[in-house]
């Protein structure tokens, strides 16, 4: 299992996968807006995506846990 956390501080601006979609590593799960660009966040490992802990327009703290991959 692994922890998907946020590069940096930001808004969620798109969830592109929902719960108990297949991943592989580095496809994207979701877009971040962080001072007006827009910035990937990838899947770090093959899995599936067993919880998203935010929701689009969420604003989060870099590190914070966004998604859980098994």
């Amino acid at each position: 299992m692994a922890d998907v956390s946020a590069p940096m501080s930001g808004n969620i601006w798109k969830i592109l996968v929902k719960e108990g979609d297949r991943v592989k590593a580095d496809d994207e799960l979701m877009i971040m807006e962080v001072m007006k660009m827009e910035v990937p966040v990838a899947s770090p490992c093959d899995g599936v995506v067993k919880c998203l802990t935010v929701k689009e327009e969420d604003a989060v703290e870099a590190d914070v846990k966004l998604a859980e991959i098994e």
